[in-house]
């Protein structure tokens, strides 16, 4: 059946890194191997138990079962709107500045199946998670890679955005606290984006996934915090990784009504929404009190200390991002990302992620995620120590 070939937008996709890696690490696991998951973003442990007990009552109701709206149901629409207002003093029109979505990456991905034509020149920084440069290359965009710098502390630097290639670009997706480099802009920067979008008619996308777990009396900024940002733009939310609701497919855009519209017209010739059942859990998830939020901030903060610290022993200097469930490591010099990751797998049994999964400009390093408690991320430290997995800035070995 040779004449049965792909689209050619699927066949210019590379392999999507974290189906890559679980064929590695469904190999490792036959030969033995006692892996520690280290690798996705996939937060442990189960969500809330009001969350649980919410979905379990929605679930009895038989008036859940059938089709739910297509753009969600008007009292998640409205709980949205009240967290926005709460946590940002955002006031947004819940029926038509707000939309559920089956999570962020499928809103994000749409998104570019709505806005962008074969040839649009899209502005995404590198490295950034996948589907924000995927979705516009499965649209037909000509992605504009904006390469990070360390020394600019992985911030999109727009004044080295060429005039010529800002005139031309419909979109800007970005996401600040960063994955995976875990870093944050201030809000200064999203004065200056937002400016800048207005300035060139770019239509901003921005990926506010770790909006709560922040540490150190660190704020996130919304985009929408930013005056005129809502003419311009749109941001993205995810129940995934605060709620420990991953596997729930549970997210929401909100901003402006023109945008979001259209991702919903979109969504209507694609999918039946997002099951009303999970919307009465989402809404209990974003009325939950501050001290379920502080106590998930206390976990992942301990989890970044303990890490950074026992990566220190092992030759690693890193600073403490101030957001996110990440670590972003260095690999040794000279050594590349996938060989680092593959070698740590091999060695130790240790899933990190290669830092060029997620673009160019991620080469060099490795994403490391906090999802697992200290005992395993000791044991991790453990097996890395014993294997001679170190980072020595002089020579760059790796044992």
């Amino acid at each position: 059946m040779d004449w049965i070939s792909p689209a050619e937008r699927l066949q210019a996709l590379p392999p999507y890194v974290f189906a890559r890696l679980d064929e590695l690490k469904a190999r490792a696991r036959e030969q033995g191997l006692d892996l520690i998951d280290l690798g996705m973003g996939n937060p442990d442990g189960s969500a809330p138990e009001p969350v649980i007990e919410a979905a379990i009552a929605a679930l009895k109701n038989p008036a859940n079962h059938g089709y739910p709206p297509f753009e969600g149901t008007a009292s998640f629409r409205r709980t949205i709107a009240a967290w926005y207002k709460r946590r940002y003093d955002v006031d947004l029109d819940p029926d038509s500045e707000a939309l559920p979505l089956l999570g962020s990456k499928e809103g994000l991905t749409h998104l570019a199946l709505a806005y962008i034509n074969p040839g649009d020149v899209i502005l995404v920084p590198s490295p950034a998670y996948p589907p924000h440069f995927r979705g516009p290359a499965i649209a037909g965009g000509k992605v504009h890679s904006l390469i990070l710098k360390p020394e600019n502390d992985w911030v999109i630097d727009l004044a080295a955005i060429p005039d010529q290639v800002a005139q031309q670009a419909k979109i800007l997706y970005f996401n600040y606290p960063s994955n995976p480099t875990a870093a944050t802009a201030p809000r200064e920067f999203f004065e200056e984006i937002v400016a800048f979008a207005r300035k060139y008619e770019i239509l901003l996308v921005h990926d506010l996934c770790y909006a709560e777990l922040a540490f150190d009396g660190y704020q996130p900024t919304s985009l929408l915090e930013i005056p005129g940002a809502k003419e311009i733009g749109v941001e993205f939310h995810t129940m995934s990784k605060t709620y420990n609701m991953a596997g729930w497919r549970v997210g929401f855009v909100v901003g402006n009504r023109r945008i979001v519209q259209g991702l919903r017209t979109l969504k209507t010739n694609l999918d039946y929404g997002l099951f009303t059942a999970l919307q009465f859990a989402a809404e209990t998830a974003l009325q939950l009190p501050d001290s379920y939020l502080q106590k998930v901030q206390q976990r992942y903060r301990t989890r970044r200390d303990f890490l950074i610290d026992g990566l220190a022993e092992l030759g690693w200097s890193i600073p403490k991002p101030k957001a996110t469930m990440y670590v972003w490591v260095p690999t040794p010099p000279g050594v590349g990302s996938t060989d680092f990751a593959l070698s740590v797998l091999q060695q130790t049994g240790v899933v990190v992620t290669p830092g060029n999964a997620f673009g160019a400009g991620g080469e060099g390093y490795v994403r490391v995620s906090l999802i697992a408690e200290c005992d395993r991320l000791g044991e991790a430290l453990r097996r890395l120590k014993q294997a001679n997995i170190r980072y020595q800035a002089e020579a760059g070995v790796l044992g």
